[in-house]
Protein backbone atom coordinates (compact mmCIF):
# COMPACT_ATOMS: atom_id res chain seq x y z
CA UNK A 1 0.00 0.00 0.00
CA UNK A 2 1.31 3.00 -0.68
CA UNK A 3 -2.31 7.97 2.44
CA UNK A 4 -3.60 15.57 7.35
CA UNK A 5 -6.23 17.70 7.44
CA UNK A 6 -6.62 20.57 9.63
CA UNK A 7 -9.22 19.52 11.54
CA UNK A 8 -7.00 16.04 12.00
CA UNK A 9 -4.38 18.57 13.78
CA UNK A 10 -6.37 20.74 15.51
CA UNK A 11 -9.77 19.01 16.67
CA UNK A 12 -9.58 17.56 20.09
CA UNK A 13 -11.56 14.52 18.99
CA UNK A 14 -8.72 13.95 16.40
CA UNK A 15 -6.66 10.97 16.56
CA UNK A 16 -3.53 13.43 17.58
CA UNK A 17 -5.05 14.03 20.53
CA UNK A 18 -4.11 10.68 21.67
CA UNK A 19 -0.49 11.39 21.27
CA UNK A 20 -0.07 11.51 24.45
CA UNK A 21 -0.74 8.00 25.67
CA UNK A 22 1.95 5.87 26.31
CA UNK A 23 2.38 2.10 27.61
CA UNK A 24 2.31 2.86 31.15
CA UNK A 25 -1.00 4.23 30.63
CA UNK A 26 -2.68 2.61 29.10
CA UNK A 27 -1.65 -0.37 31.57
CA UNK A 28 -3.27 1.47 34.15
CA UNK A 29 -6.80 2.22 32.44
CA UNK A 30 -6.58 -1.15 31.31
CA UNK A 31 -6.42 -4.60 32.80
CA UNK A 32 -5.56 -6.83 30.46
CA UNK A 33 -5.71 -10.51 31.49
CA UNK A 34 -5.75 -12.46 28.63
CA UNK A 35 -2.96 -13.51 25.86
CA UNK A 36 -5.70 -12.09 23.36
CA UNK A 37 -5.86 -8.79 25.11
CA UNK A 38 -1.78 -8.13 25.92
CA UNK A 39 -1.17 -8.55 22.57
CA UNK A 40 -4.17 -6.42 21.50
CA UNK A 41 -2.87 -4.27 24.02
CA UNK A 42 0.67 -4.56 22.28
CA UNK A 43 -0.72 -4.05 18.81
CA UNK A 44 -2.49 -0.92 19.63
CA UNK A 45 0.78 0.85 21.35
CA UNK A 46 2.86 0.06 17.95
CA UNK A 47 -0.27 1.44 15.67
CA UNK A 48 -0.33 3.88 17.70
CA UNK A 49 3.32 5.31 17.39
CA UNK A 50 2.65 4.58 13.68
CA UNK A 51 -0.12 6.03 13.03
CA UNK A 52 0.63 9.20 15.62
CA UNK A 53 4.36 9.44 14.03
CA UNK A 54 2.39 9.32 10.39
CA UNK A 55 0.71 12.65 10.67
CA UNK A 56 3.17 14.72 12.33
CA UNK A 57 5.75 13.73 10.02
CA UNK A 58 4.16 13.88 7.05
CA UNK A 59 6.08 11.32 5.53
CA UNK A 60 4.42 8.34 3.57
CA UNK A 61 2.84 5.57 5.82
CA UNK A 62 4.25 2.91 4.19
CA UNK A 63 7.97 4.24 4.40
CA UNK A 64 7.08 4.68 7.98
CA UNK A 65 6.05 1.02 8.50
CA UNK A 66 9.15 -0.15 5.81
CA UNK A 67 11.58 1.48 8.59
CA UNK A 68 9.52 0.31 11.94
CA UNK A 69 9.60 -3.65 10.40
CA UNK A 70 13.21 -3.11 9.23
CA UNK A 71 14.30 -2.02 13.19
CA UNK A 72 11.76 -4.34 14.73
CA UNK A 73 12.10 -7.63 13.41
CA UNK A 74 10.83 -9.37 16.08
CA UNK A 75 7.19 -9.29 14.08
CA UNK A 76 6.18 -12.24 12.49
CA UNK A 77 3.94 -12.38 9.94
CA UNK A 78 0.49 -12.50 11.37
CA UNK A 79 2.12 -9.49 13.64
CA UNK A 80 3.48 -7.50 10.49
CA UNK A 81 -0.33 -8.10 8.90
CA UNK A 82 -2.45 -7.32 11.76
CA UNK A 83 0.12 -3.73 12.00
CA UNK A 84 -0.04 -2.98 8.06
CA UNK A 85 -3.87 -3.45 7.18
CA UNK A 86 -4.90 -1.37 10.79
CA UNK A 87 -2.71 1.48 10.38
CA UNK A 88 -3.60 2.08 6.17
CA UNK A 89 -7.38 1.10 7.26
CA UNK A 90 -7.55 3.38 9.99
CA UNK A 91 -6.44 6.18 7.66
CA UNK A 92 -9.13 4.47 4.97
CA UNK A 93 -11.69 5.89 7.47
CA UNK A 94 -9.97 8.08 9.25
CA UNK A 95 -12.59 10.95 8.22
CA UNK A 96 -15.31 9.22 10.12
CA UNK A 97 -13.60 7.84 12.86
CA UNK A 98 -11.75 10.58 13.87
CA UNK A 99 -15.64 11.94 14.69
CA UNK A 100 -16.28 9.30 17.27
CA UNK A 101 -17.08 11.35 20.42
CA UNK A 102 -15.43 11.48 23.32
CA UNK A 103 -17.43 10.65 26.38
CA UNK A 104 -15.21 13.49 28.54
CA UNK A 105 -11.72 15.13 28.16
CA UNK A 106 -10.27 12.38 30.76
CA UNK A 107 -7.07 10.01 29.34
CA UNK A 108 -9.47 7.21 30.39
CA UNK A 109 -12.19 8.72 27.74
CA UNK A 110 -9.13 9.17 25.37
CA UNK A 111 -7.86 6.28 25.58
CA UNK A 112 -10.95 4.37 25.17
CA UNK A 113 -11.58 6.89 22.09
CA UNK A 114 -8.55 5.17 20.44
CA UNK A 115 -10.00 1.69 20.99
CA UNK A 116 -13.16 2.62 19.37
CA UNK A 117 -11.49 3.47 16.22
CA UNK A 118 -9.01 -0.20 16.14
CA UNK A 119 -12.39 -2.14 16.52
CA UNK A 120 -14.64 0.02 13.97
CA UNK A 121 -12.08 -0.07 11.70
CA UNK A 122 -11.89 -3.81 11.76
CA UNK A 123 -15.12 -3.86 11.62
CA UNK A 124 -15.17 -1.55 8.56
CA UNK A 125 -12.44 -3.92 6.80
CA UNK A 126 -13.54 -7.36 8.21
CA UNK A 127 -10.26 -7.95 9.33
CA UNK A 128 -10.42 -11.85 10.85
CA UNK A 129 -8.70 -11.29 13.79
CA UNK A 130 -11.60 -11.71 15.73
CA UNK A 131 -9.57 -11.93 19.18
CA UNK A 132 -7.73 -9.41 19.27
CA UNK A 133 -10.82 -7.33 17.58
CA UNK A 134 -12.68 -8.19 20.93
CA UNK A 135 -10.19 -7.08 23.14
CA UNK A 136 -10.49 -4.22 21.14
CA UNK A 137 -13.98 -3.66 21.73
CA UNK A 138 -14.10 -4.56 25.32
CA UNK A 139 -11.32 -1.60 26.07
CA UNK A 140 -13.10 0.62 24.29
CA UNK A 141 -16.65 0.13 26.03
CA UNK A 142 -18.39 -0.93 22.98
CA UNK A 143 -22.01 -2.62 22.93
CA UNK A 144 -21.07 -5.42 20.62
CA UNK A 145 -24.63 -5.70 19.72
CA UNK A 146 -24.11 -2.37 17.60
CA UNK A 147 -20.96 -4.10 15.46
CA UNK A 148 -21.38 -7.81 15.62
CA UNK A 149 -23.10 -7.82 12.35
CA UNK A 150 -19.41 -7.67 10.85
CA UNK A 151 -19.86 -4.99 6.84
CA UNK A 152 -18.56 -7.68 4.95
CA UNK A 153 -19.45 -5.59 1.81
CA UNK A 154 -18.63 -2.69 -0.21
CA UNK A 155 -21.63 -1.06 0.43
CA UNK A 156 -20.90 2.48 1.77
CA UNK A 157 -24.22 3.04 3.44
CA UNK A 158 -24.29 -0.25 5.34
CA UNK A 159 -20.85 0.32 6.64
CA UNK A 160 -22.24 4.50 7.62
CA UNK A 161 -25.18 2.79 9.01
CA UNK A 162 -23.18 0.57 11.33
CA UNK A 163 -21.23 3.58 12.75
CA UNK A 164 -24.19 5.60 13.36
CA UNK A 165 -26.02 2.49 15.21
CA UNK A 166 -22.69 2.66 17.25
CA UNK A 167 -22.40 6.34 17.58
CA UNK A 168 -26.19 7.75 17.63
CA UNK A 169 -25.39 11.09 18.23
CA UNK A 170 -23.07 11.61 15.70
CA UNK A 171 -23.45 11.92 11.79
CA UNK A 172 -21.51 10.20 9.33
CA UNK A 173 -21.49 11.80 5.50
CA UNK A 174 -19.59 10.32 3.28
CA UNK A 175 -18.35 13.42 2.13
CA UNK A 176 -15.89 13.34 5.47
CA UNK A 177 -13.82 10.36 3.90
CA UNK A 178 -11.85 12.96 2.19
CA UNK A 179 -10.82 16.56 3.31
CA UNK A 180 -12.97 19.48 2.87
CA UNK A 181 -10.35 21.24 0.77
CA UNK A 182 -10.64 18.57 -1.63
CA UNK A 183 -14.31 18.57 -1.95
CA UNK A 184 -13.50 22.42 -3.76
CA UNK A 185 -11.54 20.52 -6.22
CA UNK A 186 -13.78 17.89 -7.44
CA UNK A 187 -17.20 19.96 -8.65
CA UNK A 188 -19.00 17.31 -9.49
CA UNK A 189 -22.98 16.11 -8.41
CA UNK A 190 -23.59 14.33 -5.15
CA UNK A 191 -23.73 10.91 -7.24
CA UNK A 192 -20.16 10.99 -8.67
CA UNK A 193 -18.86 12.20 -5.34
CA UNK A 194 -20.79 9.39 -3.34
CA UNK A 195 -19.24 6.95 -6.27
CA UNK A 196 -15.35 8.19 -5.55
CA UNK A 197 -16.11 8.39 -1.78
CA UNK A 198 -16.76 4.56 -2.19
CA UNK A 199 -14.15 3.58 -4.47
CA UNK A 200 -11.60 5.64 -2.15
CA UNK A 201 -12.96 2.99 0.52
CA UNK A 202 -11.75 -0.04 -1.20
CA UNK A 203 -8.43 -1.12 -2.05
CA UNK A 204 -7.47 -1.41 -5.82
CA UNK A 205 -6.33 -4.46 -7.30
CA UNK A 206 -2.54 -5.25 -7.89
CA UNK A 207 -3.13 -4.82 -12.17
CA UNK A 208 0.28 -5.35 -14.04
CA UNK A 209 0.60 -5.38 -18.21
CA UNK A 210 2.24 -8.16 -19.76
CA UNK A 211 5.32 -8.02 -22.06
CA UNK A 212 5.94 -10.73 -24.99
CA UNK A 213 3.27 -13.39 -23.26
CA UNK A 214 0.17 -14.20 -23.96
CA UNK A 215 -2.76 -14.09 -21.04
CA UNK A 216 -3.59 -17.31 -21.43
CA UNK A 217 0.14 -18.52 -21.01
CA UNK A 218 0.77 -15.79 -18.19
CA UNK A 219 -2.29 -16.99 -16.50
CA UNK A 220 -1.16 -20.89 -16.51
CA UNK A 221 2.46 -19.61 -15.41
CA UNK A 222 0.96 -17.84 -12.14
CA UNK A 223 -1.23 -20.41 -11.62
CA UNK A 224 1.79 -22.47 -11.05
CA UNK A 225 2.44 -20.91 -8.13
CA UNK A 226 -0.91 -20.18 -6.78
CA UNK A 227 -1.46 -16.95 -7.91
CA UNK A 228 -5.47 -16.52 -9.22
CA UNK A 229 -4.91 -13.89 -12.19
CA UNK A 230 -7.39 -12.87 -14.85
CA UNK A 231 -7.79 -10.41 -17.89
CA UNK A 232 -9.18 -7.00 -18.67
CA UNK A 233 -11.85 -6.13 -20.34
CA UNK A 234 -10.50 -3.27 -21.46
CA UNK A 235 -6.38 -4.30 -22.99
CA UNK A 236 -5.58 -7.36 -24.11
CA UNK A 237 -1.84 -7.22 -22.11
CA UNK A 238 -3.61 -6.38 -18.79
CA UNK A 239 -3.72 -8.43 -15.68
CA UNK A 240 -5.36 -8.42 -13.07
CA UNK A 241 -3.62 -10.43 -9.81
CA UNK A 242 -6.22 -9.73 -7.21
CA UNK A 243 -5.46 -7.97 -3.84
CA UNK A 244 -3.44 -10.48 -1.74
CA UNK A 245 0.47 -9.47 -1.24
CA UNK A 246 2.83 -10.88 -3.77
CA UNK A 247 6.51 -10.94 -3.23
CA UNK A 248 7.51 -10.01 -6.87
CA UNK A 249 10.82 -11.50 -6.86
CA UNK A 250 9.73 -14.79 -6.17
CA UNK A 251 7.42 -14.57 -9.31
CA UNK A 252 9.27 -16.22 -12.99
CA UNK A 253 6.94 -13.94 -15.29
CA UNK A 254 8.59 -10.72 -13.42
CA UNK A 255 12.15 -11.78 -12.48
CA UNK A 256 11.80 -12.78 -16.69
CA UNK A 257 11.00 -9.64 -17.45
CA UNK A 258 7.45 -10.73 -18.85
CA UNK A 259 5.32 -9.11 -16.30
CA UNK A 260 5.29 -5.29 -14.88
CA UNK A 261 3.52 -3.88 -12.18
CA UNK A 262 0.96 -0.74 -13.56
CA UNK A 263 -2.05 -0.01 -12.41
CA UNK A 264 -4.83 -0.05 -15.04
CA UNK A 265 -5.52 3.41 -15.01
CA UNK A 266 -2.13 4.41 -15.69
CA UNK A 267 -2.09 1.89 -18.66
CA UNK A 268 -4.40 4.03 -20.23
CA UNK A 269 -1.85 6.75 -21.44
CA UNK A 270 -0.01 4.50 -23.24
CA UNK A 271 -2.70 3.37 -25.09
CA UNK A 272 -3.64 7.28 -26.26
CA UNK A 273 0.14 7.45 -26.98
CA UNK A 274 -0.47 4.45 -29.74
CA UNK A 275 3.07 5.00 -30.66
CA UNK A 276 3.43 3.32 -34.37
CA UNK A 277 6.38 0.53 -34.21
CA UNK A 278 8.70 2.64 -36.42
CA UNK A 279 8.42 6.10 -34.23
CA UNK A 280 10.81 7.85 -31.53
CA UNK A 281 9.15 8.76 -28.71
CA UNK A 282 10.20 10.71 -25.51
CA UNK A 283 8.81 10.10 -22.30
CA UNK A 284 10.21 13.84 -20.92
CA UNK A 285 9.28 12.73 -16.93
CA UNK A 286 9.73 9.25 -16.87
CA UNK A 287 10.71 8.14 -13.14
CA UNK A 288 11.09 4.71 -12.79
CA UNK A 289 10.29 4.12 -16.70
CA UNK A 290 7.01 2.14 -16.32
CA UNK A 291 5.28 4.14 -19.55
CA UNK A 292 8.70 3.89 -20.95
CA UNK A 293 8.82 0.13 -20.94
CA UNK A 294 4.85 0.28 -22.23
CA UNK A 295 5.33 2.26 -25.18
CA UNK A 296 7.96 0.25 -26.41
CA UNK A 297 5.79 -2.89 -25.53
CA UNK A 298 3.14 -1.20 -27.52
CA UNK A 299 5.56 -1.26 -30.31
CA UNK A 300 6.79 -4.91 -30.47
CA UNK A 301 3.06 -5.90 -30.32
CA UNK A 302 2.61 -4.34 -33.54
CA UNK A 303 6.05 -5.71 -35.14
CA UNK A 304 8.55 -8.00 -33.13
CA UNK A 305 11.23 -5.98 -34.79
CA UNK A 306 9.69 -2.52 -34.72
CA UNK A 307 12.64 -0.08 -35.10
CA UNK A 308 11.37 2.05 -33.03
CA UNK A 309 12.97 3.55 -30.28
CA UNK A 310 12.15 5.48 -26.70
CA UNK A 311 14.38 8.02 -25.00
CA UNK A 312 13.43 8.59 -20.91
CA UNK A 313 14.16 11.69 -19.06
CA UNK A 314 14.43 13.13 -15.99
CA UNK A 315 16.03 15.46 -12.91
CA UNK A 316 16.76 12.16 -10.99
CA UNK A 317 19.48 9.66 -12.02
CA UNK A 318 18.59 6.83 -9.50
CA UNK A 319 14.80 6.01 -11.55
CA UNK A 320 16.93 6.45 -14.70
CA UNK A 321 18.97 3.53 -12.82
CA UNK A 322 15.80 1.55 -12.70
CA UNK A 323 14.49 2.20 -15.68
CA UNK A 324 17.55 0.55 -17.73
CA UNK A 325 17.71 -2.55 -15.00
CA UNK A 326 13.82 -3.16 -16.00
CA UNK A 327 14.61 -2.34 -19.94
CA UNK A 328 17.58 -4.97 -19.25
CA UNK A 329 15.13 -7.67 -17.50
CA UNK A 330 12.52 -7.18 -20.58
CA UNK A 331 15.04 -7.49 -23.33
CA UNK A 332 14.32 -4.25 -24.51
CA UNK A 333 16.39 -2.84 -26.77
CA UNK A 334 15.99 0.87 -28.46
CA UNK A 335 15.27 2.48 -25.27
CA UNK A 336 17.76 4.94 -23.90
CA UNK A 337 18.21 7.86 -20.92
CA UNK A 338 18.79 11.47 -21.12
CA UNK A 339 18.53 12.93 -17.44
CA UNK A 340 17.50 16.39 -17.55
CA UNK A 341 20.72 18.47 -16.41
CA UNK A 342 19.22 22.21 -16.99
CA UNK A 343 16.38 24.02 -18.23
CA UNK A 344 17.74 23.32 -21.67
CA UNK A 345 16.08 20.49 -23.61
CA UNK A 346 18.13 17.37 -23.09
CA UNK A 347 16.99 16.02 -26.17
CA UNK A 348 16.94 17.53 -29.62
CA UNK A 349 14.11 19.90 -30.79
CA UNK A 350 11.34 19.16 -33.58
CA UNK A 351 12.74 15.41 -33.99
CA UNK A 352 10.33 13.11 -31.90
CA UNK A 353 6.97 11.50 -33.59
CA UNK A 354 5.57 11.79 -30.01
CA UNK A 355 6.46 13.14 -26.40
CA UNK A 356 4.61 11.89 -23.31
CA UNK A 357 4.73 14.52 -20.47
CA UNK A 358 3.84 12.60 -17.53
CA UNK A 359 3.71 15.76 -15.11
CA UNK A 360 4.38 15.78 -11.26
CA UNK A 361 1.31 16.66 -9.63
CA UNK A 362 -0.69 15.61 -6.11
CA UNK A 363 -1.63 12.32 -6.99
CA UNK A 364 -5.10 12.40 -5.73
CA UNK A 365 -6.03 9.65 -8.45
CA UNK A 366 -3.57 7.27 -6.04
CA UNK A 367 -5.59 7.85 -2.89
CA UNK A 368 -6.89 4.55 -3.32
CA UNK A 369 -2.99 3.14 -2.61
CA UNK A 370 -2.44 5.77 -0.24
CA UNK A 371 -4.85 6.55 1.70
CA UNK A 372 -2.91 8.12 4.48
CA UNK A 373 -1.73 10.84 1.69
CA UNK A 374 -5.44 12.15 1.91
CA UNK A 375 -4.74 13.47 5.79
CA UNK A 376 -1.00 14.00 4.88
CA UNK A 377 -1.55 16.56 2.48
CA UNK A 378 -3.51 19.77 2.01
CA UNK A 379 -4.95 22.14 -0.61
CA UNK A 380 -1.31 23.25 -1.82
CA UNK A 381 -0.57 19.99 -2.86
CA UNK A 382 -3.22 20.72 -5.67
CA UNK A 383 -2.48 24.81 -6.39
CA UNK A 384 1.05 24.59 -6.01
CA UNK A 385 1.84 22.58 -8.94
CA UNK A 386 0.14 23.97 -12.05
CA UNK A 387 2.73 26.80 -13.01
CA UNK A 388 5.50 23.57 -12.69
CA UNK A 389 2.99 21.34 -14.69
CA UNK A 390 3.14 24.32 -17.80
CA UNK A 391 6.64 25.08 -17.65
CA UNK A 392 7.53 21.42 -18.16
CA UNK A 393 5.21 20.94 -20.90
CA UNK A 394 5.68 24.60 -22.29
CA UNK A 395 9.43 23.24 -22.67
CA UNK A 396 9.26 19.78 -23.68
CA UNK A 397 6.80 20.35 -26.58
CA UNK A 398 9.52 22.24 -28.30
CA UNK A 399 10.70 18.33 -28.72
CA UNK A 400 7.68 17.44 -31.38
CA UNK A 401 8.18 17.48 -34.88
CA UNK A 402 5.34 18.77 -36.78
CA UNK A 403 2.54 16.98 -36.86
CA UNK A 404 3.47 14.75 -34.16
CA UNK A 405 2.13 14.06 -30.53
CA UNK A 406 1.82 16.08 -27.56
CA UNK A 407 0.69 13.67 -24.68
CA UNK A 408 0.00 15.62 -21.64
CA UNK A 409 -1.01 13.22 -18.13
CA UNK A 410 -1.25 13.33 -14.95
CA UNK A 411 -2.59 10.82 -11.79
CA UNK A 412 -4.73 13.55 -10.34
CA UNK A 413 -8.16 13.85 -10.93
CA UNK A 414 -8.24 18.04 -10.07
CA UNK A 415 -9.03 20.40 -13.13
CA UNK A 416 -6.78 22.52 -11.88
CA UNK A 417 -3.86 20.32 -12.57
CA UNK A 418 -5.42 18.75 -15.60
CA UNK A 419 -7.68 20.78 -18.04
CA UNK A 420 -6.85 24.43 -16.87
CA UNK A 421 -2.60 23.16 -17.48
CA UNK A 422 -4.25 22.18 -20.81
CA UNK A 423 -6.09 25.51 -21.83
CA UNK A 424 -3.33 27.72 -20.50
CA UNK A 425 -0.72 25.97 -22.65
CA UNK A 426 -2.90 26.29 -26.00
CA UNK A 427 -3.84 29.76 -25.42
CA UNK A 428 0.17 30.27 -25.29
CA UNK A 429 0.88 27.76 -28.19
CA UNK A 430 -1.87 27.50 -31.02
CA UNK A 431 0.10 25.89 -33.15
CA UNK A 432 -1.03 22.38 -30.76
CA UNK A 433 -4.22 21.76 -31.12
CA UNK A 434 -6.48 19.03 -29.37
CA UNK A 435 -7.58 15.59 -30.85
CA UNK A 436 -11.10 14.04 -29.92
CA UNK A 437 -10.18 10.62 -27.58
CA UNK A 438 -12.30 7.49 -26.86
CA UNK A 439 -12.79 7.01 -22.92
CA UNK A 440 -11.31 3.32 -23.03
CA UNK A 441 -13.64 2.55 -19.91
CA UNK A 442 -16.99 4.96 -20.70
CA UNK A 443 -16.81 4.62 -24.34
CA UNK A 444 -17.25 8.55 -24.24
CA UNK A 445 -15.56 10.73 -26.71
CA UNK A 446 -13.95 13.36 -25.31
CA UNK A 447 -10.55 15.98 -25.28
CA UNK A 448 -9.73 15.88 -21.70
CA UNK A 449 -10.18 12.30 -20.28
CA UNK A 450 -10.23 11.65 -16.81
CA UNK A 451 -10.40 8.11 -15.38
CA UNK A 452 -12.43 8.16 -12.10
CA UNK A 453 -11.29 5.27 -9.87
CA UNK A 454 -14.72 3.52 -10.14
CA UNK A 455 -15.18 3.23 -13.60
CA UNK A 456 -12.59 0.12 -13.99
CA UNK A 457 -11.25 -0.43 -10.54
CA UNK A 458 -7.82 1.65 -11.09
CA UNK A 459 -6.65 4.67 -10.25
CA UNK A 460 -7.40 7.99 -11.46
CA UNK A 461 -5.40 9.31 -14.34
CA UNK A 462 -5.66 12.35 -16.51
CA UNK A 463 -4.67 12.52 -20.64
CA UNK A 464 -4.97 14.79 -23.25
CA UNK A 465 -3.62 14.50 -26.34
CA UNK A 466 -2.30 17.47 -28.99
CA UNK A 467 -0.83 17.54 -32.50
CA UNK A 468 1.58 19.88 -33.76
CA UNK A 469 0.35 21.44 -36.62
CA UNK A 470 2.57 21.46 -39.96
CA UNK A 471 4.17 18.76 -42.11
Amino acid sequence: MGDSTTSATTSSKAPLAVASICSEQLHQALNAQSGAEKRALSYSLTIHQLFCQTLQSKLPGDRILADYFRAHKKHGSKDRRVIRETLFGLFRWHGWLKLIPLKDDSQQAITQQWFAQLAMTAALETHPWQDIVSAWRGFAGLDESAINARADTDDLKIKQAMLAAAFPAQVFHFTALAPDWFWAHFDQDLEMQERLVSSLSTRPPIWGRLQGISLAKAKAKLAQQEIVASGSDYFKDAINLGHKSINLNGVALYSEGKLEIQDLGSQVIGNICAPKADESWWDACSGAGGKTLQLRSLMLQQDSKASGSVVASDIRRKPLEELTKRAKRAGFSQISTQPWQSDALPVAAGHFDGVLVDAPCSCTGTWRRNPDMRWLDDASAITDKASLQLDILSRACEAVRPGGALVYATCSISPVENQEVVEAFLAKRPDFSLQTLTHPFTHEATQMLTVLPYQADSDGMFVAKMIRQGE
